[in-house]
């Protein structure tokens, strides 16, 4: 039965059988692989459906020796399962994929200069046409920095800080916006639960929303450092709660907010009655929270494709302009807001 089955098992096609199929010579195939002009409509057709009818899977490395081209991108990416730099991964290569290119992914736990220059050294020698790096933390902009390479290389979420070019979100904007709300509904200020001080997110909103203060002349209470768990938003939630003044609370992102409505539900501080509490991402999970929490909204998918159109202008010699790209964020409403309470 082993010997029968292996010698009735079907090969691969290659190029010469849809040469065959076809009446078109080996060349011609090649040709319309490759996309090449002045190939007749009839014959494209006539390879095509030969190509179809034999289920014909063109050989990328023999393809790339043709063209010159792996249509092959490299991401740098850190080791996290955080939902922003997982989802900024997600949507570059789903960007990618749009974009007719395979994807490469380093991923690394340290985004010091020398593991980031050895991640894209790696995929160059893998014949990676460009690079996208994930660079969130401050360590990472100043990797990105001293980058050295022969292939092109596009920043994500990186602010402002690098000479390479950078897709980002509007982090001050989205907090400023978020803190001028609270405010507006009469929150005499606005206390704030930040994230790890070597992330550049967390530093940018913590400066939005410390500027919106100070431009309202309202006071700018201590921070609460947090990691982005909800462990850290319930622990600072559990300071919080015993501060009587508090009625307002702007955390770095949602997951932090998640611990903070815990904890303020076990001390008995009703949301939004008592506190108001908005945070930062809009999750998948943020409209489901008890009460459903208004947030900022990123577009990851966008910051994707924003970064890929970057990589690919450089690619094709046409760079768009400006090469600093800054997606803006959406705040959006939802319960956990409300208006300050009476005193």
């Amino acid at each position: 039965m082993g010997t029968e089955s292996a010698g009735t098992e079907q090969r691969q096609p290659v190029m010469a059988d849809v040469a065959k199929l076809a009446g078109v010579s080996h060349q011609t195939v090649s040709r319309v692989l490759n996309g090449a002009p002045h190939v007749r409509p009839d014959t494209r057709d006539r390879v095509l459906a030969a190509i179809r009818e034999l289920d014909y899977r063109p050989n990328s490395a023999a393809r790339a020796l043709v063209t010159r081209r792996s249509q092959t991108l490299g991401v740098v990416s850190f080791d996290s399962t955080l939902y922003g730099p997982a989802s900024m991964l997600d949507g570059i290569e789903q960007a990618a994929r749009s974009a007719g290119y395979f994807v490469s992914v380093t991923s690394l736990r340290s985004l010091d200069g020398r593991s980031v220059q050895e991640a894209v050294d790696r995929l160059r020698d893998q014949g990676v046409e460009g690079v996208v790096v994930i660079a969130p933390q401050t360590s990472a902009v100043s990797a990105v920095a001293r980058l050295s390479s022969s292939v092109p290389i596009v920043a994500v979420g990186s602010g402002n800080q690098t000479r390479v070019p950078m897709v980002s979100v509007g982090n001050r904007s989205g907090a400023g916006e978020a803190t001028g709300h609270l405010l507006d509904l009469g929150h005499r200020t606005v206390h704030h639960v930040a994230g790890p001080a070597n992330w550049l997110e967390s530093q940018d909103r913590e400066e939005g929303w410390r500027l919106t203060l100070q431009a309202a002349g309202a006071p700018v209470p201590e921070v609460e450092r947090g990691d982005w768990s909800a462990r850290s938003g319930y622990q600072a939630g559990l300071r919080i709660a015993r501060l009587p003044e508090v009625t307002a609370v702007f955390c770095a992102n949602d997951h932090m907010a998640l611990g903070l409505l815990r904890a303020l539900h076990e001390a008995g501080r009703a949301v939004p009655e008592e506190i108001s509490v908005v945070g930062f991402d809009d999750i998948p999970e943020a409209a489901y929270f008890t009460p459903p929490l208004t947030t900022v909204r990123q577009d990851f998918g966008e910051l994707g494709r924003r970064a890929l159109e970057l990589l690919v202008g450089e690619l094709e010699g046409a760079r768009p302009s400006p090469t600093h790209l800054q997606i803006t964020p959406e705040l959006v409403m939802r319960r956990s807001v409300g208006p300050a309470p009476r005193r």
